[in-house]
């Protein structure tokens, strides 16, 4: 399968946490999309591998991904080592994406942080030949940050995406990790959060709801229509 869009996490779910409204509305508009968790996210206290593989694949077709894997690369043991790099590079050249979404690199989360700078890591890895790494060489054209974040830091996000259309397909997919997000009642405060914040980026954008994200390149326009935008 040769993806349009590769979304990388740390675990299974942050991926919803963050863009799971932008997922659902790219899938709409049909984009072949990739998510790749590094991680099982295992272990936690209400939840078992085998219990987080099937909430994942709930979440996944209320969200519409048809292409989803797992590296079990080690949850809470996480780096951004050669044979880790090794291992996310071969998936990028077996997907051949054009865009990488990847967690953003500041965070309380460990693993977090080890996922961003992997993603980094693995896609010059993708690029290089004479190797032993599966598949042809790769190399996506673009990332962007999204923010799964453990903290609460004063982010700036070069883009905001309209989903106001597809906030409640990501509530539902989130409401499918029940060990995660419904039997531990200190965690239910999560879908109140996920609404209002999204409800806060889309004020400043003109929409209802919005999800941000990061870049660290220059975004370039081709046309002066691109910089047009509309607002309520």
């Amino acid at each position: 399968m040769k993806a349009d869009i590769m979304i990388i996490a740390a675990h299974p779910d942050d991926a919803e946490i963050a863009m799971g409204a932008t997922i659902a509305s790219m899938v709409d508009q049909g984009a072949s999309i990739v998510v790749v968790d590094l991680t099982t996210g295992e272990p936690t206290p209400f939840g078992t591998p085998e219990r987080r593989r099937t909430e994942t694949e709930q979440a996944s077709a209320v969200l519409g991904i048809k292409e989803r894997v797992n590296l079990d690369l080690g949850n809470r043991t996480l780096t951004d080592g050669i044979e880790e790099r090794k291992s996310l590079a071969a998936c990028i050249r077996q997907y051949r994406p054009e865009i990488l979404f990847i967690p953003y690199h500041e965070d309380a989360h460990p693993d977090h942080i080890a996922a961003s700078r992997l993603c980094v890591s693995a896609r010059f890895y993708a690029k290089l030949t004479k190797w032993d790494i599966p598949g042809d060489p790769w190399y996506p054209q673009r990332w962007y940050y999204y923010y799964s974040l453990h903290f609460r830091p004063v982010i700036v996000p070069q883009v905001l995406y309209n989903v106001s259309a597809w906030m409640e397909v990501k509530q539902q997919s989130l409401q499918c990790y029940v060990s995660q997000f419904v039997e531990p009642e200190q965690n239910r405060v999560i879908f109140d959060r996920i609404q209002q914040e999204a409800h806060y980026w889309g004020s400043l954008s003109g929409c209802t709801y919005a999800e941000p994200f990061g870049a660290v390149e220059p975004i370039r326009f081709d046309s002066y229509q691109q910089f047009l935008r509309n607002y309520d």
